[in-house]
């Protein structure tokens, strides 16, 4: 099995908010919350959800047993832990958490669980927390290392990274009544293995998602699985190219990889409605950045959003935008003091046009 280009974790990491508006060119950076290991340290490289009342994550360590936390901070930018996984209930999740409109959190940890393959949980707005799936790691899946997604009658989709009936990963339904199903095991070959990065749904229950290995002159893929459970391969990736998850925009699938394109240093790439895939943007490693990681965001004009995890000014990793018209700007330079170095996890969006994100590294 390949492994993902990333980069090494510290004890010490930020979590950022730049401010955009009014003027990109006037971009500002605050640190909100500097990691430290009591309350949970090394934020996820999914990266953080944004709700009406603050903002949630977890990371992969600290907290209480070392195993990683849940936390929220709330729109004055108090930190407090909703969650520390001890080893059953979960350990080290890799991902962040969604948020439905009753305020319950949704989310998976890579490993715990009495079969050590990881679990499924919710955390309900009242601090609750419940375990609503454990992985067996045989033909249901084991080490979900994305998260997942929510429809509107309540259907939790995601995928696992092993197991299956092949040992490559599955792409897995658990529905209102907690009853799970398998609806795709990767063969590790043409159509890939690993599932990586969360899925994206559209409006016919189709699902899309992309890959991270595969064997036996297997290659690297975004697929597409139907709401009949007929998978497609979208685009196959040459050897070494990692792609970083897609995200569903009205004129079809956006995605970066970490590595490939021209310079070797990532691609921010487009496949649309007939996946007919596009670069969009070459990343050369230097000014510009390098390594994107956490994928692409998408607003309503058409512009994109993400971070890399290397270059830039100051070698760290920038925050950047790719506009409809295919004009690339570097909208921050991490410096790699208390600003932070290495983002992992993309950004998410506010409805002021504020960047919030996390760094690997770096910080107070």
């Amino acid at each position: 099995m390949g492994t993902m280009k990333r980069m090494p974790l510290a004890v010490a990491c930020a979590l950022a908010v730049m401010t955009l508006a009014p003027v990109e060119a006037q971009v500002q950076e605050f640190v909100i919350h500097n990691f430290t290991f009591g309350t949970g340290w090394s934020p996820t490289p999914a990266g953080v959800t944004l709700a009406p009342d603050g903002i949630y994550g977890t990371t992969e360590s600290g907290g209480t047993s070392d195993d990683g936390v849940v936390y929220k901070l709330d729109t004055a930018f108090h930190y407090t832990v909703l969650h520390n996984f001890t080893g059953a209930d979960g350990v080290g999740p890799n991902v962040g958490v969604i948020r439905e409109s009753a305020g319950n959190l949704y989310g998976t940890s890579r490993g715990g669980g009495t079969a050590g393959n990881g679990v499924l949980y919710k955390l309900d707005s009242a601090g609750n927390y419940t375990v609503l799936y454990t992985f067996a790691g045989g033909a249901d899946g084991g080490q979900p290392y994305a998260g997942v997604i929510r429809d509107s009658t309540g259907n939790i989709y995601g995928t696992a990274g092993s197991g299956g009936t092949a040992g490559y990963g599955v792409v897995y339904k658990l529905d209102a009544s907690a009853n799970y199903t398998v609806l795709y095991s990767f063969t590790g070959r043409a159509d890939g293995g690993g599932p990586w990065g969360v899925v994206s749904r559209d409006l016919a229950g189709n699902l899309y998602g992309t890959t991270s290995y595969a064997i036996n002159g297997g290659s690297r893929v975004v697929y597409k699985l139907d709401a009949d459970g007929n998978y497609t391969v979208l685009h196959r990736f040459p050897e070494r190219i990692f792609p970083d998850g897609v995200i569903l925009g009205q004129d079809g699938l956006y995605g970066a990889t970490q590595t490939g394109g021209t310079a070797g240093d990532g691609v921010v790439y487009k496949l649309d409605a007939s996946a007919h895939y596009t670069v969009l943007y070459n990343f050369t490693g230097g000014a510009d950045g390098g390594a994107p990681s956490g994928g692409v965001i998408l607003d309503s004009a058409g512009n994109l959003y993400g971070t890399t995890q290397g270059g830039g000014t100051g070698g760290c990793g920038v925050a950047y935008k790719l506009d409809s018209a295919g004009n690339y700007t570097v909208l921050y330079n991490f410096a790699g003091g208390v600003d932070g170095r290495f983002p992992q996890g993309g950004v998410v969006r506010s409805p002021a046009g504020n960047l919030i994100g996390t760094t690997s590294q770096g910080g107070a």
